[in-house]
């Protein structure tokens, strides 16, 4: 009896495990062969509102451009540290080919078949088109290589398994294209592009469960900053309802409040990447942010007294 019970719980181990590893398992999309020249120009416009510089720009140093990494990226689940994604062959992806750019970009999955942490936010790059991928790593190639291997994350366990970011993505990765909204203007939609995609806005400005997914109904509606530090504001008309498009389209732009303010923080380094962009595009962004209906979002704590 005892012998049967054991096997049985045996089995059962077996099978569990077999479906948490195919539930698990890394997706991937085929790509076609490139038949097209890739578009530089866009892929540079890919590159500044992607934020790319932002995290993997080499710290403390003016070029942002030195995409060598090691940008800590602290969180709940410990601190993650941005990879070198320069075109170095060695320590960067420069012997990555398009298919495993895409891949990294659109599904979260390494040339090696693992499962990127979403601290990498590909929940939001997801939507993109893959020409605007293909044209991001065509430009991307053209960046100065920079020698040094990435520092390796620092996460407890169970968080240092890869693996387990498989049961993340079933729970909180959409992967879905961004689809456009056929009553809306085109201006519109390739701001709600830019915002939901490359800009990955929402995964600063929204808060977050305790596994780590945004709260879908407070998207855009602030809360605390993901590294530990501040409070990030709301960006429905809840909090920018006194704000114009022009407004937002000159802090894109400045970095400059209508308060007569600057950013601060980690909005300054997006600010430098958001300056780059062409007014069009500043302009698109801010005519749909400024159309996002106003969110209630979570409260802000109280400052100690005095």
């Amino acid at each position: 009896m005892r012998r049967r019970l054991l096997l049985a719980f045996c089995v059962l181990g077996a099978a569990g495990l077999a479906t948490f590893w195919w539930l698990t398992r890394p997706t991937t999309v085929a790509l076609a062969a490139a038949t097209r020249a890739p578009d530089l120009v866009n892929g540079q416009e890919i590159f500044n509102i992607g934020g790319c510089a932002s995290c993997h720009a080499v710290p403390n140093q003016q070029d942002r451009l030195k995409l060598g990494g090691g940008l800590p990226l602290a969180s709940p689940f410990g601190t993650f540290y941005a990879p070198n994604i320069s075109p170095d062959p060695k320590d960067g992806i420069g012997r990555w080919s398009e298919a495993d750019f895409v891949n990294a970009v659109l599904k979260g999955v390494s040339p090696g078949g693992s499962h990127y942490y979403p601290a990498f936010p590909y929940t939001s790059y997801a939507g993109a088109k893959v020409d605007d991928v293909r044209d991001l790593f065509a430009y991307m190639k053209t960046l100065p290589p920079v020698a040094g291997p990435s520092r390796p994350h620092d996460l407890p366990f169970p968080f240092n398994i890869r693996r387990t970011v498989g049961v993340w993505k079933l729970l909180f990765f959409a992967d879905k294209p961004f689809v456009a909204d056929s009553a809306r203007s085109a201006e519109w939609n390739r701001g709600a592009y830019l915002v939901n995609t490359f800009g990955h806005c929402a995964e600063c400005h929204s808060p977050r469960n305790p596994l780590g997914g945004i709260v879908t109904a407070q998207r855009f509606a602030g809360g605390p900053d993901p590294e530990g530090q501040g409070f990030v504001p709301n960006i429905t008309q809840k909090g920018l309802f006194d704000w114009s498009e022009s407004d937002i389209s000159y802090f894109l732009e400045t970095g400059q409040l209508p308060d007569g303010d600057s950013a601060g923080g980690s909005m300054a380094r997006v600010i430098r990447n958001t300056s780059q962009l062409t007014p069009d595009d500043r302009k698109a962004m801010a005519v749909y942010l400024k159309s996002l209906p106003p969110v209630e979002g979570p409260p802000k704590p109280k400052k100690p007294a005095n």
